[in-house]
């Protein structure tokens, strides 16, 4: 998981980071709910409006791009492609048929435990999440960064989807994630809805 962490920003001049790069940025309709995902030197910083980051203080986000103040100086950052998409705070449309559905893949459970055992080290070192609010509530936790190649990626998830529903329960926190675990260990499906672009996409995975 990101942690949100905020720098002090000093009225003194700032030299930008030559390397910042915006990775991630959560739009929602009320400027105050939005947030940016930075990273520079090899740290990841997630700040919202009015807060700082890298010695800077972010003074707007937009689809695509976030202002920050270093001192007088203005400047914007991109988003950039180490992201698929930002997730956008807008009411989920509703699912029609055309929607994009993955699967059902099917896998072997112990291939799966396998290589959860192998993998578990990167994907915890590599796939980062952010809480996504919307009206005050947590309506779905984004996937801001993924390892690739790991068995996240194969079952179909990818960087910049927000996960809203697995088997049935809604997400509303990280917390309630994490306590699936448990439940899902006996499972011979998996099942799970995920905003891409803003379109809900289904993900099945059968284990046998």
């Amino acid at each position: 998981m990101i942690a949100v962490l905020a720098l002090v920003f000093s009225t003194q001049s700032v030299t930008p980071p030559a390397d910042l790069a915006a990775v991630g940025l959560v739009v929602a309709a009320s400027r105050e709910k939005s947030v940016a995902i930075l990273r520079s030197g090899g740290r990841t910083r997630v700040a919202a409006v009015g807060e700082t980051a890298f010695g800077g203080r972010v003074t707007a986000i937009e689809p695509g791009s976030v202002h920050l103040e270093f001192g007088t100086e203005h400047v914007i950052v991109r988003l950039s492609g180490d992201v698929v998409a930002a997730a956008r705070l807008a009411a989920p449309p509703p699912r029609s048929r055309e929607s994009e559905a993955f699967g059902p893949l099917t896998l072997e459970r112990k291939d799966v435990e396998r290589r959860l055992g192998q993998e578990i080290p990167r994907i915890l070192a590599e796939t980062a999440l952010l809480p996504v609010v919307d009206g005050g509530r947590i309506t779905g936790v984004a996937l801001t960064r993924i390892a690739e190649g790991s068995v996240l990626t194969e079952a179909g998830l990818r960087a910049g989807d927000v996960l809203t529903e697995v088997n049935g329960v809604a997400i509303d926190g990280i917390a309630t994630l994490a306590g699936l675990y448990a439940r899902l260990q006996s499972a011979t499906e998996l099942r799970a809805v995920v905003l891409r672009n803003g379109q809900p996409i289904s993900i099945a995975l059968n284990l046998r």
